[in-house]
């Protein structure tokens, strides 16, 4: 089955033209199922690159997916359209009365700041405690996780000597967990971030599992007993090029920036970055969907609390 957007949001041609199958409105109304109704708070910079990266794991799928994208009414950025914006994207005011299946919460360039001086922290306490009355299981990114595990269970953030930047080995510590059913012992993810949040600080609540970490990029997929509540602390969503436009990026602004790890062969910024996280991606996402959501959440949506 197809993921659900409209023909003119870009992501349909840039999915179309990878053989994703995307399904138009008027296709979709024909098809006597329900589809997974699907939010993604999107609070990336790049909004349109961030669309396209989700919305490329979400179709990986064979349940039909109805994406609603939401900003934040108390910041706009201005790194996308408004026209973009205003088209595709609804606020939380708009839809506070209706349940989802999923909710994606992704990362945002803010994690040098304390959560309390971000433009829209209050905005977003709201949307994650309407989250857990209104969406049956919700997955934060990055800053987004660190955000959560912070309003949610009071874990904080720390400061990091230099940017974790790059690819990295991690491990599977349940191998028959839902989430993570599937994965190999060892897999890759890739990680941009300066901050990170402590592995002891996670175990001291009982209600957290640590589902996956790594040696050298530390915790990075926590979830709560019940699957509600997922945090993933890397990009699994990122695309080949990702890392590569946001090094070039810093550089160009002179601020201090490694090569990313274990991402160019050789180090060479000339070569074309090798994709070693695509299987994971594919599993961690296409697990949510089936195994977190499609499998546990009411078929009445309107039962969700």
């Amino acid at each position: 089955m197809p993921i659900k957007i409209s023909e003119e949001l870009p992501a349909y041609n840039v999915l179309s033209n990878e053989n994703i199958f995307v399904m138009n409105t008027e296709r979709a109304s024909h098809q006597d199922i329900r589809p997974l109704k699907i939010g993604i708070l999107n609070l990336m910079p790049i909004k349109i690159q961030s669309e396209n990266q989700l919305l490329r794991y979400l179709s990986n799928t064979p349940l039909q997916v109805e994406i609603t994208l939401l900003q934040t009414k108390s910041y706009t950025g201005n790194h996308t359209p408004l026209e973009h914006l205003e088209k595709f994207y609804r606020y939380i005011d708009d839809v506070k009365d209706e349940k989802f299946d999923g909710l994606i919460i992704t990362g945002a360039p803010v994690e040098q700041m304390e959560f309390e001086h971000v433009d829209y922290w209050d905005e977003l306490k709201d949307i994650m405690d309407w989250s857990k009355t209104h969406v049956y299981s919700t997955v934060h990114i990055c800053w987004g996780a660190q955000a959560a595990l912070y309003h949610h269970y009071n874990i904080p953030k720390y400061k990091l000597e230099k940017k974790l930047f790059g690819v990295f080995e991690h491990k599977n510590n349940f191998e028959h967990d839902n989430l993570t059913r599937g994965l190999n012992d060892i897999f890759y993810a890739p990680h941009s971030r300066h901050t990170y949040v402590k592995r002891e600080d996670i175990e001291k609540v009982e209600d957290l599992d640590i589902l996956s970490e790594s040696n050298d990029a530390g915790v990075f997929i926590v979830a709560n007993k019940n699957r509600r509540q997922i945090f993933i602390t890397g990009h699994l969503e990122y695309d080949r090029e990702t890392l590569k436009g946001e090094y070039l990026r810093d550089l160009s602004k002179g601020l201090p920036i490694d090569i990313p790890k274990n991402y160019f062969e050789n180090d060479d910024v000339n070569s074309t970055p090798l994709v070693k996280w695509r299987e994971s991606a594919n599993i961690v996402f296409g697990n949510w969907l089936n195994y977190c959501v499609y499998q546990d959440t009411p078929y009445n949506i309107d039962e969700i609390n």
